[in-house]
């Protein structure tokens, strides 16, 4: 394994590394020998972020079987960072031929395919595997739990609770959820995530200043630690994520494994994956729609919460266990 993915923290590529990492400590310990950013002779070498030094180390004899993870494409991060031409031109060039560099491409979610094909990269050399989240991390509690960890973070028991989770940028629709506070004040939102690249930050002016003086329903804790995350599912009614752009958002299944209802802009990239799971809204006015009527209407909740849990088992850690022993062995045998 070859990842720089914990050097900065709050974002899902991280969350995605770690959560693989641990199934294959844990489940996989018996399979295969794994070592982290080292060097030597190996059969597979899987390459989870595009570091430059990664990109040279692909020339290197020894590597085996290369593996590239594609948790981006130069389209998903516009909106994302603010690079300037013609640095943005050249970082675009290279991400597509760190890709093309790979024996093999791992997508996480199928829609980029075709994208991918389109950049010149054959389709028989890509292959599907959905991010998934450990169910001993993220997991539903009783409602008395619910209210006592809303005590222990500083928000109101009894006030119907939007959470946001995710990188403070643009892309991520943060002046939409920002409007809906401050259209819907009896409602308390929560956005956990912080500026993850700073001032490069698509739109960060702008958002800093809400950040540093919001509405006094929306609160915004921060980078979370990954096991307090689990606290901030939990004490939330609702889970609304307003992404423009996404591949297979961890915060999503995050809130799915908590059995915490989810809306998200109706973007078809999720049509292929959740299609069904979670409460589809088009643009602003069909989010702010949802918030006049769901606080107010248990049994949808109660609904979408069945469906959180059943997506959940779709994407838990024992399914993907057979999915990543199956693949990585046949990677293998490609060498």
């Amino acid at each position: 394994m070859f990842s720089a993915a914990d050097s900065v923290k709050g974002q899902g590529v991280g969350s995605a590394y770690n959560e693989l990492m641990n199934l294959m400590k844990t489940h996989l310990q018996d399979d295969f020998d794994v070592t982290v950013n080292r060097y030597g002779k190996v059969d597979i070498t899987h390459y989870h972020t595009i570091n430059f030094s990664y990109y040279l180390s692909t020339f290197l004899p020894g590597r085996g079987r290369k593996i590239g993870y594609v948790h981006f494409l130069p389209e998903t991060l516009e909106g994302s960072l603010k690079i300037p031409q013609p640095f943005r031109g050249i970082f675009y060039r290279y991400v597509i031929a760190f890709y093309k560099r790979m024996d093999h491409i791992v997508v996480v979610n199928p829609t980029f395919i075709p994208k991918l094909a389109a950049y010149g990269i054959p389709v028989e050399r890509v292959t599907y595997i959905p991010n998934f989240v450990s169910r001993q991390e993220f997991y539903p509690v009783e409602p008395a739990q619910k209210l006592a960890l809303r005590q222990q973070y500083g928000y109101d028991a009894h006030r119907f609770t939007v959470l946001g989770i995710g990188q403070i940028q643009e892309r991520k629709g943060l002046f939409d959820f920002i409007k809906l506070a401050q259209n819907n004040p009896q409602i308390q939102f929560i956005w956990a995530g912080g500026f993850s690249f700073g001032r490069i930050t698509d739109g960060y002016a702008d958002l800093k200043k809400v950040v540093d003086d919001p509405p006094a329903n929306l609160s915004f804790p921060g980078i979370v630690d990954r096991d307090k995350l689990v606290d901030y599912y939990d004490l939330a009614d609702l889970f609304l994520l307003p992404s423009f752009n996404e591949l297979f958002p961890m915060s999503v299944l995050e809130a799915f494994s908590t059995g915490t209802p989810v809306m998200l802009r109706d973007l078809d990239l999720y049509h292929a994956i959740i299609a069904g799971d979670y409460i589809p809204a088009q643009d602003y006015a069909e989010m702010n729609a949802q918030l006049q009527t769901l606080p107010g209407n248990r049994a949808a909740l109660d609904q979408w919460r069945q469906k959180s849990l059943a997506a959940a088992e779709r994407y838990s850690e024992a399914h993907l266990t057979t999915i990543w022993r199956r693949f990585y062995r046949a990677q293998a045998k490609e060498g």
